[in-house]
């Protein structure tokens, strides 16, 4: 088992958690640990993704098509 944490809420959270965890056949402590569980793995998963994302913009990717024509090909007056 973990380490224990103290936090302070106002009674009326209180309660209101209290019954949310009743409903759900559950502890307080077990309803907090399951949400601020999913919170970490949600902020992993984005740290995780933005990484992956920077990866391959850093690599970039073709597009497709050819080299860029020159300025004098676009505005060929001749």
């Amino acid at each position: 088992m973990g380490r224990n944490l103290t936090i302070n809420l106002d009674e009326g959270v209180i309660r209101k958690a209290k019954f949310l965890a009743a409903k759900r056949g559950i502890s307080v402590s077990a309803l907090l640990r399951s949400e601020i569980l999913r919170l970490v793995e949600e902020d992993e998963a984005y740290m995780a993704a933005r990484e992956a994302a920077r990866g391959r913009l850093a690599r970039g990717s073709s597009m497709g098509g050819g080299p860029f024509p020159k300025r004098e090909e676009l505005y060929d007056r001749g």
